[in-house]
């Protein structure tokens, strides 16, 4: 799934393509990945420029010349694009938006995990979400974490709690900050809390300086893969000798997830 940092690079690869041009016509291929259900997405966005497009924790949210606005979550597989019109149409492609001579912006979800979501007018259309990682405090961070008895790297996967974090970053950052992921969220001492703070977002800014990891599906909008998965430390690498202290990582599940960590590195306590 898109995190923070692939879905931060989407963001900035689709809005010199698309803000200011207006949505000629709207060919929506499955309506039930439209929620509110009853949404007529043709007749809110047709006629209306894209006035702004901006990422809130993995969601992408596109602004509307009148000031309604909508987001596209991508889920496992989804893949937002700038096609031209005459290019075939990827199988899967659910949503397509024609904005005239710049083509059109498709999307495509094999899974059907991901979705498109109406907002209108609504202005709180994040309320159930945590804040951003790169803007959060130490002393923030460590009271949300005092709330849960979660294991942290369960704690980190809320959305609630933080927003934009996934499976990759987690990891990386943890790593990063010498924490096991089974570690109590609320047992964290404030040194502990403080390095984590500080792993999340050096972690998120090098990836975002890498454009994102592509381990399977990942694009940015102009269909370009992202390059940090070269990169990580733990993540994905079970058995392959860490990068300080050439001890094998490893992998256990957490919460159905896939968790890699240094048994040395990160111990348990």
């Amino acid at each position: 799934m898109p995190e923070l940092p692939e879905v931060q690079t989407i963001v900035n690869t689709l809005r010199p393509r698309v803000v200011g041009r207006t949505i000629a016509s709207v060919s929506l291929h499955r309506q039930d990945i439209v929620t509110p259900p009853e949404t007529d997405l043709s007749r809110y966005l047709t006629g209306h420029a894209i006035s702004g497009v901006e990422r809130r924790g993995k969601r992408i949210v596109f602004e509307l010349d009148n000031g309604h606005r909508f987001y596209i979550h991508l889920g496992m597989t989804g893949r937002l694009s700038v096609q031209p019109a005459s290019e075939p149409l990827l199988r899967h492609t659910h949503l397509v938006l024609e904005l005239g001579s710049s083509g059109e912006l498709r999307f495509t979800d094999p899974r059907r995990f991901g979705g498109v979501w109406w907002l209108g007018d609504c202005a709180d259309g994040d309320s159930d979400m945590g804040p951003e990682p790169l803007n959060l405090r130490p002393q923030q961070l460590l009271g949300r974490l005092r709330k849960t008895t979660r294991a942290i790297k369960n704690a980190l996967l809320d959305q609630r709690v933080l927003a934009g974090l996934g499976n990759i970053y987690i990891d990386e950052s943890l790593f990063d900050a010498g924490i096991h992921p089974l570690s109590r969220a609320c047992e964290l001492s404030p040194d502990q809390v403080r390095r984590l703070n500080r792993a999340i977002k050096s972690t998120l800014r090098r990836a975002l300086r890498h454009r994102g990891s592509t381990l399977r599906d990942y694009r940015d909008a102009d269909g370009e893969a992202g390059g940090f998965q070269k990169l990580h430390r733990v993540y994905d690498r079970e058995g392959q000798p860490c990068r300080r202290c050439r001890t094998p990582i490893a992998r256990i599940v957490l919460g159905g997830r896939s968790t890699h960590f240094c048994p040395k590195c990160q111990r348990f306590s």
